[in-house]
């Protein structure tokens, strides 16, 4: 799905500063990685191709237990932010998409390896074209390589940084081969 990419920028561009960083009574604003992923999905489905021009498909937080052959593949206990697939047909898996805010994800390194290793398993194990890794606010770049290099199975897996509202996501760094 060649226009995937633009319309991860168009639609991180879009992400309103209140989803980026939710503001709390009382206290400073914090980053909630449901919030942003849900105003992200809405985005992303707005600017999503009509059915006539791909038969891919954006779903959310697909719960993979009790897939047959996920299950056989050992893949079946993740659930990925986001997929672009043909849903009922495993020959058509584009990408397997998670996302991170980077300033939680920089103090929770177990979170960082499990989401690589659910992007390494489903691009090596169950067919996924592409592995996108999309942080907001910062890429904790030396903790996300050190855990990376840690991996025995680690497939290509691209790296991007929603820095800021009202700018576009884009690719800042490749991990594995």
């Amino acid at each position: 799905m060649q226009q995937l990419n633009e319309i991860i920028a168009t639609a991180t561009r879009r992400i309103e500063a209140h989803f980026f960083n939710l503001p709390v009574d009382g206290g400073g604003p914090v980053y909630r990685e449901r919030v942003y992923c849900y105003e992200l999905y809405h985005q992303l489905r707005i600017q999503w191709p009509t059915q006539d021009q791909t038969d891919f498909v954006l779903n959310g937080e697909v719960d993979k237990r009790g897939h047959p052959i996920l299950h056989r593949l050992g893949a079946d206990m993740s659930i990925p932010d986001l997929l672009v697939h043909v849903p009922g047909y495993m020959g058509r898996n584009h990408a397997v998409i998670e996302v991170k805010p980077g300033d939680n994800a920089a103090k929770n390194p177990r979170g960082i390896a499990k989401d690589l290793a659910t992007l390494s398993v489903f691009q090596t194990d169950v067919g996924y074209e592409r592995g996108v890794y999309l942080f907001y606010g910062s890429y904790p770049e030396r903790i996300v390589r050190e855990i990376a290099d840690r991996l025995e199975v680690r497939p290509r897996v691209e790296v991007w940084l929603h820095h800021e509202p009202g700018q576009s996501a884009a690719l800042v760094d490749v991990i594995g081969d």
